[in-house]
C-alpha cells in the first residue's frame, strides 16, 4: 500500500442565512476540525463569514479518504462543496517545528 500524502484543497460555500441547526453544531464541527488538525488531516482552516466561504487543505492518503473525512463533519451537509487535488502545498509555521530544552 502506498503511505504517500495527498493535499487536497476543499472550497466549502456556507447558506447565506445560517438556520439555527447549522448554528448549533459550530461547537462541534470546530471539536472535529481541532482533532483532525491534531491527527495531521487537515493541514489550514480558514473562514470567511463576510463571503460565505470556508477552505480547508487536508492531506490524506485518497480521494476517498478526503470525502469519508469531509462527509463526517457536523457541518458538511449544510454546505456545497468542490475540491482539487493540490500540485504542491507549502506554508510558513509561526513557531519551530521542534522543541528543544537546551
Amino acid at each position: 500500500m502506498d503511505n504517500r500524502s495527498i493535499q487536497y484543497m476543499v472550497d466549502f460555500t456556507m447558506p447565506q442565512d445560517l438556520p439555527d441547526e447549522f448554528v448549533s453544531r459550530i461547537p462541534h464541527q470546530r471539536e472535529a476540525v481541532n482533532r483532525l488538525l491534531n491527527e495531521g488531516k487537515i493541514l489550514n482552516y480558514a473562514l470567511s463569514l463576510e463571503n460565505s466561504k470556508l477552505w480547508v487543505v487536508f492531506s490524506v492518503a485518497s480521494e476517498d479518504e478526503l470525502l469519508e473525512v469531509v462527509q463526517k463533519l457536523p457541518l458538511t451537509r449544510y454546505m456545497k462543496m468542490r475540491f482539487s487535488e493540490l500540485t504542491f502545498y507549502n506554508a510558513a509555521h509561526p513557531f519551530p517545528l521542534t522543541f528543544s530544552v537546551n
